[in-house]
């Protein structure tokens, strides 16, 4: 199959980036709008993503369906376009590139299937691709390689295996250490900050540790607009980890973390309103006065 039009699901600050690429490199994207904010109509008109209009129409000109959702929302929304694919019996390419976990995936792979389309499972690695190389796309399942073609317009997508599960089980593993990282940082920050210790701690973690504190000067600052998005994704990881016999705890804590981070001020910025120039010392301070009020409710 040659692929000539990527209907992208949704054009958010991932989906959005991702279509901005493969415009750039001469392939068409198109997303169904209608009923959509103010905010993915914009992100879509800058990344130069035709507005169809509606599922059914995303659908009859799409070769390839790219999910880029949050977490709660890929299974619903896969059998929303496997209902549309089966009306309209078109022959195309589902790729999942959510964060989700391999049984999940599995069985939204199911419901695509049954509406006689094919499907790919993806794991997206890395920031919103602006920047060349410094995002990578894994893909695995049977249709994989064709979903690879993406390759020749600007994006990094690597095959790693013919099995559904795979790309999504690296998403989960790579994504407990970064974004798991981040939500330990975050909460211990905020502890040393009200224990009137965050001065002490930072000189001694920018000693011992000036990799770490690398690290956290570009982690934090960056999470709070994308909060709301990574509850579901630790709660994810949780149901990876318990489905292998391991503890789920820890990453329910991290979601605990990313909800509480979202409902305070910094967490309803959009990427576009964050600060990228914000003081870390500023932003746990922000978060530590914002979430006070209830602190046995929120840790």
């Amino acid at each position: 199959m040659q692929i000539k039009t990527v209907g992208i699901l949704s054009p958010g600050d991932m989906g959005q980036a991702i279509a901005s690429v493969l415009n750039q490199n001469g392939l068409r994207t198109i997303a169904a709008l209608d009923h959509r904010t103010q905010r993915t109509q914009r992100l879509a008109a800058a990344a130069n993503i035709q507005d169809v209009g509606s599922l059914t129409q995303l659908v009859i000109e799409s070769d390839v369906v790219l999910s880029v959702l949050v977490p709660a929302a890929a299974a619903e929304v896969a059998q929303q376009v496997a209902e549309v694919i089966s009306n309209v019996g078109k022959q195309i390419l589902y790729v999942d590139a959510n964060a989700v976990a391999p049984a999940k995936v599995k069985s939204i792979a199911q419901i695509i299937e049954s509406s006689g389309a094919t499907f790919v499972d993806a794991s997206i690695i890395g920031p919103p691709p602006r920047v060349p190389g410094s995002t990578r796309i894994y893909a695995s399942g049977k249709q994989a390689v064709e979903f690879q073609q993406l390759s020749n317009y600007g994006l990094d997508i690597r095959v790693i295996s013919d099995e559904i599960g795979q790309a999504s089980g690296l998403k989960m593993s790579y994504a407990a250490l970064t974004k798991g990282l981040t939500a330990i940082a975050t909460e211990l920050l905020i502890a040393a900050h009200r224990l009137g210790l965050d001065e002490q701690l930072w000189n001694e973690v920018t000693n011992s540790q000036p990799a770490l504190a690398g690290i956290l000067l570009r982690s934090i600052p960056s999470m709070t607009p994308k909060a709301h998005r990574w509850v579901g994704e630790m709660e994810e990881i949780a149901e990876t980890f318990k489905e292998l016999g391991l503890t789920e705890q820890i990453f329910y804590g991290a979601a605990d973390i990313y909800r509480l981070v979202k409902d305070t001020s910094l967490g309803k910025e959009t990427p576009e309103e964050s600060d990228r120039d914000r003081r870390l010392k500023d932003i746990i301070t922000t978060l530590s006065d914002e979430t006070i009020s209830s602190p046995a409710q929120n840790f």
